[in-house]
């Protein structure tokens, strides 16, 4: 098996923390770009377990897909709440509704 596989997913990886770092203004894409993250993290494990012919990562990565799955869920269902409420997504507005 080819080392360009954990390249391709390190780089996935840090593309998405790299957007996480300049989308901090839209809650929408932060959450996008996190669950960008996992799935880079879930593709080095499958990587890993499947280089080292072991099942730990493959385990590990459908934990992780559940942690994805109730991430978005609970997320996105304070987002809807919040956004109902305030008529707003952008963090900067929420801060100063926040202090107030």
């Amino acid at each position: 098996m080819s080392l360009h596989f954990f390249g391709f997913s390190l780089s996935f990886l840090f593309l998405s923390l790299y957007g996480l770092y300049l989308r901090r203004h839209n809650i929408m894409l932060m959450f996008l770009y996190a669950e960008l993250s996992l799935m880079a993290l879930m593709l080095l494990f499958i990587f890993i377990s499947y280089y080292i012919d072991d099942i730990f990562g493959k385990i590990i990565t459908l934990f992780l897909l559940t942690l994805m799955a109730v991430e978005a869920a609970i997320g996105l269902g304070l987002l809807l709440i919040y956004f109902r409420s305030s008529n707003t997504l952008n963090l900067d507005e929420m801060y100063t509704n926040l202090k107030k």
